[in-house]
């Protein structure tokens, strides 16, 4: 890495950290150490009661009781599957496995587990689901099953947690109070004896219900404004609404600390910036270098789309640099609005953390239809965060998840340009070219053993880095669109 590169890591990471310390001066004495201490994530202690609660009232014909429909952090309903093979000479775990149709607490995203992260689901998932207060019934929606692939490199601490689960990708269904799903075996399978088709033990059903995200004492106020011109932020240490920051807890205060030389604390968004600003923020630059860094684009904040900070792990991970981005589409379908995409992140927040066993969503930032752009694991915008997006290449790199399906359908092409826009700026810090080509060395994966230094794109899709069919042909298939509008969004 250029001398120059060195000063600019080092720069925005002592002066994040400096601002951010300042930030929190005027917060109880005990944020510094939260934020600081591993601790592991709160999961979500009413699962038990509730499967137990749906068994009943499925067993006795009544629906099961909704009682947290406006809960803030939202909930998670974990149901284990059960044979439905009509061959009894089969063992328990054999060729299909499943939930006949019930009456189960309210939820809108839905994903199935499995205890052994490391063991692959060779096989169909399929669930309907039942919108909520209506007897209608979907059809039947496949689940993508390949998802180990968006996980934590082998050998770090994130991926060796007994949490961790194997899992498929989530589907956002919408708010529904009624679930089937069935799992099929495929032949290529793991088998217990010739011929026997098998699926993972512990299969379990994840109905994820998002919450509001909005705390009681916030409840007025606007989770994400409306989008507006490229204005310069208020200048740091610009007093904060006190009622705002009454509302903080100490989780939430830490995980806006880390971009107050950004926002003030308690920031729902972090605003765009006008090029000339932009580049201004530079210090470190030699006079006559051009800086090709694009334009900061608007992002709306954790404390915007409502994360419960208390779910994930309390520390941040960080690596030396971001090198490249890798592309991802979340595989959770297209069937959500604008308006939802709040919803849809703290659903896959929550199936990452509690379902999956995480220590925070995978992916660094997503982008949804309308090309609106979201603040994704905690630790800072402006900081090479460590992620769990691509298995073998998390360091120095970061994950973009585009929300949506894009195997056979079509990217929006403002989810492109927000793609673009938020490489150019946050490749741009790091004195990357996103027209490029940078060596990464591979932690593991199914294409490259650990250890091998690996020639990649700066912008790169899930797929050049692990055998999959993520971020989907149809948005794969923009990225050099993508790598053409950041290059020029950075003066190249």
């Amino acid at each position: 890495m250029s001398k120059i590169g060195r000063m600019r890591s080092s720069r925005f990471l002592a002066s994040s950290i400096g601002v951010a310390c300042a930030a929190v001066l005027a917060l109880p004495a005990a944020l510094p150490a939260a934020a600081a201490t591993p601790a592991a994530p709160a999961l979500d202690t009413s699962a038990s009661e509730q499967s137990a609660t749906s068994a009943h009232a499925a067993s006795v014909g009544a629906p099961a009781v909704d009682r947290a429909t406006a809960s803030p952090s939202g909930r998670t309903q974990s149901l284990p599957l059960v044979p439905l093979a009509t061959d009894r000479s089969l063992p328990p775990t054999a060729a299909e496995q499943g939930l006949g149709r019930r009456d189960v607490r309210s939820f809108s995203l839905v994903g199935v587990v499995w205890d052994d992260p490391d063991t692959e689901l060779h096989g169909r998932v399929q669930v309907r689901a039942r919108a909520r207060g209506t007897t209608h019934w979907s059809g039947w929606q496949d689940v993508e099953t390949h998802n180990h692939e968006h996980a934590a490199d082998p050998d770090t601490a994130e991926r060796a947690s007994s949490r961790v689960r194997g899992s498929t990708a989530p589907l956002w269904v919408g708010e529904s109070d009624g679930v089937e799903v069935r799992v099929r075996a495929e032949a290529s399978g793991r088998t217990a004896a010739p011929g026997v088709q098998t699926l993972p033990d512990g299969l379990r059903l994840e109905l994820v219900d998002p919450g509001t995200g909005v705390p009681e004492a916030v409840s007025t106020q606007a989770t994400a404004p409306a989008a507006g011109p490229a204005v310069d932020p208020p200048p740091v240490g610009t007093p904060v609404d006190a009622s705002r920051l009454g509302a903080l807890t100490v989780e939430s205060a830490a995980a806006s600390a880390v971009n107050a030389d950004l926002a003030p604390l308690g920031a729902t968004v972090i605003p765009a910036l006008s090029r000339k600003a932009t580049e201004a923020g530079l210090a470190d630059l030699e006079p006559g270098m051009k800086p090709y860094i694009g334009p900061r684009p608007r992002i709306v904040t954790r404390r915007g789309w409502g994360a419960d900070e208390k779910l994930r792990e309390r520390d941040f991970l960080y690596t030396k640099k971001v090198q490249a981005a890798f592309v991802h589409h979340t595989a959770s379908g297209n069937n959500y609005s604008c308006d939802e995409a709040a919803s849809v992140i703290r659903s896959i927040y929550r199936y990452h953390v509690v379902s999956s066993g995480w220590r925070d969503i995978g992916y660094n930032f997503l982008v949804d239809k309308c090309g609106n752009i979201y603040e994704g694991r905690a630790g800072g915008v402006a900081k090479a965060v460590m992620g769990a997006h691509t298995l073998g290449f998390n360091t120095n790199s970061m994950g973009v998840a585009v929300i949506g399906s894009f195997g056979t359908t079509n990217p929006p092409a403002a989810a492109v340009t927000g793609i673009a826009q938020l490489t150019a700026w946050k490749l741009g810090l790091y004195r990357a070219n996103p027209k490029g080509k940078t060596d990464l060395i591979s932690g593991g994966g199914n294409l490259y053993a650990k250890g091998k230094k690996v020639r990649l794109n700066v912008i790169s899709g899930h797929r050049d880095g692990f055998a999959t069919e993520c971020p989907g042909g149809r948005l794969y298939g923009k990225l050099g669109t993508t790598r053409s509008e950041a290059a020029l969004l950075q003066g190249r």
